[in-house]
């Protein structure tokens, strides 16, 4: 009874223990009450077009604005270039600063009635610039060319390769920003970089014109055929702009010649078929339109190029800075004919509405092509009857144990080979590369690479697929790296041909035809 009495003591202390305590509980705080602004977070950088920095931020709710300090030494904020106030919509925020230079960042929130917030930093690297604007058009000529750049730009000197020669800028022409840099040699390609003392700030490239010298100059108004007919082995033919008319249809090359276009930026336009006899050895055409119809009524050419039946043995045929269009086949066809081609090349070309009715676009069914190499090209709405883009059948077998190998790189692909193969190659030997290339199409696009036993998997690296799954998915030959995308690339116009990407991944990774990308 007496333990009873003791426990019933002790429990009714016990609550009286609690009661008192939970009168001294202090109130719920509802609302953070800070003398200062928080640290904002997640402080990022990102380097757009190689000199702008876009900065980004976890936004907090109490920081009316931000502030922004950029200096150019690591975190020790004794040379600020730039400060900037950023409001919390204009995020992200993009601040363009000089190319090759380490920087330092810091970041703090500002408030009118709480002050400001503690600093948060991060360092980066911009990459090296590129204030020259691109060499092109009249600025090019054979031995001089004009470079331009944003003027009053702190410029020193330039760098000329070839020839390694450095050339000072003058006061005028830095104000200007423009200057002419002469004494260079025809139809040579150059490189010339653009300092600020031992700072680079552009860099570009470019092809001077022709010097005619001994080569051989066509007019519009002119016969080519017979030009071509009169040329002797070796010669180069320099056509001048225009359309030429006098000529059309089928043109023989029966020897080793180049033909040109006098301006890349104009470039004649020509309504030919060339046919190679099986006596060349080597077959270059620059700078040319190429286009596959004529007359009225409307007459359609087949091919660009034609082999006849015969046995060749070619050294070289290059297409370089052409325009193939609308032609009814193919850009170039073998046929029955016992073909050597050593290596066949395309770059920096543009070639669209190729239908190939009854033919693929690269077609070779008894040859062999050793080495193809397709670079720096855009192929719109070719092989679309639908039929495929490369095809090196072996079907007469002769030439048993030969290797192909092909590269593809720096293409933009839309709607090529729907529901076909761009790879259809049977030697038993062959290898594919193909690497930043964009393959795209409209919803429904089925293009794939290849479902062909002997055509062995192509090697890929950094290309990106848009509303193209059968490139990467599936049971054909398929992208099986890890490095692809499927990003929508965000093109100008598909309708008129401007395939200008404006995806800024695919810009900053450089994916695609690089005429698009800049």
């Amino acid at each position: 009874m007496k333990k009873k009495i003791l426990y019933f003591a002790l429990f009714l202390g016990l609550f009286a223990l609690i009661v008192n305590s939970c009168k001294e509980v202090d109130p719920i705080i509802e609302e953070l009450d800070l003398a200062r602004v928080l640290t904002p977070g997640n402080l990022d950088v990102k380097i757009r077009n190689r000199t702008t920095a876009e900065f980004s931020w976890s936004l907090r709710s109490d920081a009316e604005e931000y502030v922004i300090e950029i200096s150019e030494d690591s975190l020790l904020f004794t040379h600020i270039v730039k400060t900037v106030t950023v409001k919390p919509d204009q995020l992200p925020y993009k601040v363009t600063l000089e190319g090759e230079t380490l920087y330092s960042a810091r970041l703090k929130g500002t408030s009118s009635t709480t002050g400001e917030s503690k600093w948060t930093v991060v360092t980066f690297k911009t990459e090296s610039e590129n204030i020259l604007s691109p060499v092109e058009g009249d600025a090019i000529q054979a031995t001089s060319a004009v470079l331009r750049w944003p003027a009053g730009s702190e410029v020193t000197h330039f760098l000329i390769v070839p020839g390694n020669v450095q050339r000072p800028i003058t006061a005028v022409e830095k104000a200007a920003g423009e200057a002419t840099i002469s004494g260079l040699t025809g139809e040579t390609s150059y490189t010339v970089t653009l300092f600020r003392e031992n700072k680079q700030r552009g860099k570009v490239t470019f092809t001077t014109l022709i010097d005619l010298g001994g080569a051989t100059p066509v007019y519009p108004e002119d016969d080519l055929a017979l030009a071509i007919a009169n040329a002797q082995p070796g010669d180069v033919l320099v056509l001048f702009p225009g359309e030429y008319l006098n000529t059309t249809g089928d043109v023989t090359i029966d020897k080793s010649i180049t033909i040109k276009g006098l301006l890349p930026h104009n470039k004649p336009v020509i309504h030919v078929r060339f046919l190679l006899n099986s006596g060349i050895t080597d077959f270059h055409i620059k700078d040319l339109e190429m286009a596959g119809t004529y007359g009225e009524p409307q007459t359609k050419l087949l091919q660009a190029i034609l082999c006849n039946s015969g046995t060749y043995n070619i050294n070289a045929v290059k297409i370089e800075g052409c325009i193939v269009r609308d032609y009814n086949q193919a850009l170039i066809y073998g046929g029955s004919a016992v073909l050597k081609i050593q290596d066949l090349i395309i770059d920096d070309c543009i070639m669209s509405n190729v239908v190939n009715d009854g033919g693929d676009f690269i077609d070779f069914r008894s040859g062999h092509v050793a080495n193809l190499s397709i670079t720096k090209s855009t192929f719109n709405k070719v092989a679309a009857f639908p039929r495929d883009f490369i095809r090196f059948d072996n079907s007469a077998s002769n030439f048993p144990g030969s290797t192909s190998n092909i590269l593809i790189d720096h293409c933009t692909f839309y709607q090529v080979s729907h529901s076909r193969r761009i790879l259809y190659v049977r030697f038993a030997s062959n290898a594919s590369t193909v690497s930043n290339t964009i393959f795209a199409g409209p919803e429904g696009y089925t293009g794939y690479y290849s479902n062909q036993a002997a055509t062995t998997n192509p090697e890929c690296s950094k290309n990106n697929y848009f509303n193209a799954p059968a490139f990467y998915s599936g049971s054909s030959k398929l992208d099986l790296s890890s490095t692809y995308t499927t990003l929508d690339p965000g093109f100008a116009n598909v309708g008129s041909g401007n395939f200008k990407v404006s995806n800024q991944t695919l810009i900053d990774n450089n994916i695609g035809d690089p005429r698009w990308l800049k």
